[in-house]
């Protein structure tokens, strides 16, 4: 496990911090009309092989809280959000919601379209991922004879989620939940996948995560839809067989592993500063991500 260390939250007038993690903080409001609420926050922060980086990407924050709130209202008649408002203290404005307390499930829900990344490695070793079998003979980037459920365990922060299957989640939340997350995981994938592909790109997969509110209404919440959650592909440039272009911090990841940035990945120390070129050129996928998925201009 890395040595993760988070940087110091902001003080916020008028919320208590409660957590962070590699990339958002998260608060409860204790002042105004949303006195009771949380306040969730993303940062400009981006995170590599289980290390904070000290360099930030501009933006960013705004960028996936944009990019959230475009897809919320896209899939809101498939599942409620948990996003109360977007009026927020003026230090966070762009970057923060207002929120819903959730009781939040142990499980990222994650649904995959394509074969790549840990679904590839399982696949390889089983000839399955997460319980479910596959056709033999397909490659990184193939696209799957339809969409599968791969619901991973919540790691400590530092260590790596772990691929279950839905047997595992039934264990954790009973069976018909393990039963309503998969069947919202995959709808909500299916409206995603065709929304992106009408923009040019391809979802190969994303991370979910739910949580019912006291009278048993799941809802989405967290980040939806964002690079940080997803791996969108260029359409045009889809190839099977190689590792594909993304609209995500794959950027940072290339540069980290070449021999220009000097870092032993083994050592277990903490990666160099990035370059202003490789901040810059990262933004631009984030950027490029969310104007091609929404048609707005950043």
């Amino acid at each position: 496990m890395a040595d993760v260390e988070i940087p110091a939250a902001p003080t916020i007038e008028g919320a208590t911090h409660l957590h962070s993690g590699k990339v958002r903080d998260l608060y409860e409001l204790t002042e105004g009309p949303y006195a009771g609420a949380l306040l969730m926050v993303a940062s400009d922060r981006i995170s590599a092989y289980d290390f904070i980086l000290d360099a930030t990407i501009p933006d960013k924050g705004e960028i996936l809280t944009r990019m959230s709130l475009w897809w919320f209202d896209r899939l809101a008649d498939i599942v409620p959000h948990h996003v109360i408002s977007t009026d927020v203290p003026a230090q966070v404005r762009g970057r923060a919601v207002v929120c819903e307390k959730l009781s939040m499930f142990p499980v990222e829900c994650v649904a995959r379209g394509y074969l790549t990344g840990s679904g590839l490695a399982d696949y390889r070793a089983t000839g399955a991922v997460c319980g479910n079998p596959l056709p033999d003979g397909l490659e990184d980037g193939s696209r799957l004879p339809e969409p599968i459920f791969t619901p991973a365990t919540k790691a400590a922060f530092g260590d790596h989620d772990e691929n279950v299957d839905l047997e595992a989640v039934a264990a954790v939340v009973g069976p018909g939940g393990a039963a309503r997350l998969r069947d919202l995981t995959l709808e909500v994938y299916a409206r995603a996948e065709a929304v992106a592909r009408e923009q040019g790109i391809i979802l190969a997969d994303t991370k979910l995560e739910f949580g019912d509110r006291p009278d048993g209404t799941t809802v989405l919440g967290d980040e939806v839809l964002t690079p940080d959650s997803s791996r969108f592909w260029p359409l045009a440039e889809w190839q099977p067989g190689r590792t594909q272009p993304s609209y995500d911090k794959q950027v940072v990841r290339n540069w980290l592993t070449s021999p220009e940035s000097g870092w032993d990945k083994a050592s277990g120390e903490a990666p160099p500063p990035l370059p202003p070129e490789v901040v810059e050129r990262t933004r631009a996928r984030y950027v490029e991500a969310y104007e091609r998925l929404t048609g707005e201009t950043w």
